[in-house]
């Protein structure tokens, strides 16, 4: 894969991750919602690990 593929993939990963933080903020502590978006973050948090080891 190129280096030009990969780091849109990051870019795209970072704009997830701000519109899942920015759901839990609108949430206003619904606990399904919280919950769920943290669930989220963590698959995020996986495919930030992935797209870094390629970088």
């Amino acid at each position: 894969m190129n280096r030009e593929k990969i780091e849109k993939m990051a870019v795209r990963i970072e704009a997830i991750k701000k519109e899942a933080e920015e759901l839990k903020a609108l949430s206003g502590g619904m606990p399904a919602v919280d919950r769920n978006v943290e669930r989220i973050l963590a698959s995020v948090k996986m495919l930030e690990i992935n797209v870094t080891d390629l970088l």
